[in-house]
């Protein structure tokens, strides 16, 4: 697999440098941000894999487009108008696009929906995540994605989740999703899914220690994505936990 990798400076760049040699894949083009790939590094390469910057990969995946290659975006802390810009391609390539690219934080989705659906509302959910001091975004892409798994399970509304509380707050109503984003240290990510109810309270957990599996999956996700029709796809698709896989 030749892989055209925007972000390659950054912790997650290197690792997939790191995995793609060691599995016999190729980095043929290796760009950070506000560099471009000529002509020749388009063709050469079979997939894109994005793990720069929100403002770098809308343009990033019209020229993926533009040369028909499949993309995997790891980036996250995309505004409305930058994921519309993103989702406008999703006829014309496939885009494996996940918040994280582990195996055991998308099985963690996939069961937080499934509680979500089977505990009953006075069964109240929050999630608490923790990275490292450099993390730009809050809360943190896999944590928004465990609140859509929980709106899902509910089939609640978007206005359910409550980023963080502070003040007189008053009594927490039953229809909330508490997101909570901690920050320190050198933490690769820790993320929590609690559901509080009457006299006991599930927890479901996962703690990364090692970048590596963020890109083992992202490597997965990219050979995958090679045989796949145009559409927007997910970790959860990679796995068939439920999805189009």
């Amino acid at each position: 697999m030749k892989i055209l990798l925007n972000g390659v400076r950054g912790r997650m760049g290197q690792v997939i440098v790191a995995l793609a040699e060691a599995q016999g894949d190729v980095v043929t083009s290796a760009l950070d941000q506000g560099e471009a790939a000529s002509a020749a590094a388009w063709q050469a390469c079979d997939v894109v894999v994005d793990f720069s910057s929100h403002e770098a990969t809308v343009a990033l995946v019209q020229l993926a487009a533009a040369h028909h290659k499949p993309v995997v975006i790891g980036t996250t802390g995309h505004d409305a108008a930058e994921t519309s810009a993103i989702l406008a391609h999703q006829a014309t390539i496939p885009i494996v696009w996940s918040g994280n690219y582990s195996i055991g934080v998308n099985l963690l989705f996939y069961l937080t929906e499934q509680v979500a659906a089977t505990l009953t509302n006075d069964y109240h959910p929050e999630i608490v995540e923790m990275h490292h001091r450099m993390k730009k975004d809050a809360p943190s892409g896999t944590a928004r994605h465990l609140v859509e798994a929980i709106l899902r399970g509910r089939q609640w509304p978007a206005t359910a989740a409550r980023y963080g509380r502070d003040g007189i707050t008053g009594e927490r109503p039953a229809e909330e999703i508490g997101v909570h984003a901690l920050r320190g240290g050198e933490v690769v990510g820790e993320h929590t899914v609690i559901f509080a109810g009457p006299g006991e309270r599930l927890e479901l957990k996962h703690q990364a220690t090692d970048r590596r599996i963020f890109g083992q999956g992202a490597l997965a996700a990219a050979q995958w994505a090679l045989g796949q029709p145009p559409g927007l796809y997910t970790m959860q698709d990679v796995l068939a936990l439920g999805g189009k896989g």
